[in-house]
């Protein structure tokens, strides 16, 4: 009996020692799954952030070829244009003597009108400072006369005195009032310390028919008056006469509405234009449109 037990003692701890090592072999083995499967799964992610980066890599190579394309067409392009310009230097180069001749006389039209543009233009500001300096002049010297009589201004490019007939003139009269000669005596200092200047003198008037014996409508008093004016400028002022030039314009370039009377007022007036020689104007055109030819 004694043997019996030892004998299942044995067997007993024989048993405990397999299953101890079982365990172990089992926790072994379990572990080394673990770390495989860490190992697979870091596998996995490894591939997959592979794939991207190729993916990224082929994004990449193609934005590269397609700047490559453009490149390449912009070579094309610029081989294009380099023989088409060898081609024209090539055509100039067998430029005949005419030509090459027209060409000079070309240049130098060119260069002629471009001269006769800026004398032109350099011609235009002296005469805006002359009008400028004019109208300055006029205006200190007709200072102490009303503004509603005589009025002074740059219209069209050239200087206007517009005086009102009241002042000049009896109602239907073209006789020069003495208050009107003081008036031309200012205006002729002025003018005749410009020689170079013409003066035109334009007799108007309002819509209000006219006839007496010496006078037969409109026509006839605004031109009887722009020449009583004229006449005055050379006689009392000398003023150059061959300066001056008088017209008549009736009642065909009124200033303001003819049917009120405020507006037959400021329209009953005589204008004394101050404008350059023209005959400067017509030599400098002249010579400008000779050189253009």
């Amino acid at each position: 009996m004694k043997r019996v037990l030892i004998l299942f003692a044995a067997v007993a701890m024989l048993s405990s020692c397999n299953s101890k090592k079982r365990l172990a072999e089992i926790k072994s083995l379990q572990e080394a799954r673990d770390k495989a499967v860490a190992s697979l799964n870091d596998c996995d992610q490894r591939t997959a952030d592979l794939r991207n980066q190729l993916s990224a890599k082929d994004n990449d190579l193609q934005g590269k070829d397609k700047q490559l394309g453009d490149l390449q067409a912009q070579v094309d392009y610029l081989k294009r244009t380099n023989t088409n310009l060898l081609d024209r230097m090539s055509d100039l180069s067998i430029v005949s003597k005419s030509g090459a001749e027209s060409i000079r006389k070309s240049l130098e039209t060119l260069n002629e009108q471009t001269k006769y543009v800026n004398n032109l233009n350099t011609s235009m500001q002296r005469k805006d400072s002359l009008n400028l300096a004019l109208v300055m002049s006029l205006k200190r010297s007709l200072d102490d006369i009303n503004d509603q009589d005589v009025q002074v201004e740059v219209k069209k490019g050239v200087v206007y005195v517009s005086i009102s007939d009241k002042l000049l003139f009896k109602s239907g009269s073209y006789d020069i009032t003495p208050k009107a000669e003081t008036v031309l005596g200012k205006v002729a200092k002025v003018v005749n310390d410009h020689k170079e200047l013409d003066i035109l003198v334009e007799g108007h008037t309002d819509i209000v028919p006219i006839s007496t014996a010496s006078i037969k409508d409109n026509w006839d008093l605004s031109a009887l008056r722009a020449t009583s004016v004229v006449r005055t400028l050379q006689s009392k002022f000398g003023v150059q006469p061959e300066r001056m030039t008088a017209g008549g314009r009736s009642e065909y370039s009124p200033k303001d509405d003819n049917t009120t009377s405020v507006g037959r007022q400021q329209n009953r007036r005589t204008e004394i234009i101050i404008t350059p020689k023209l005959d400067q104007f017509f030599n400098l055109l002249s010579s400008g449109q000779a050189g253009g030819k």
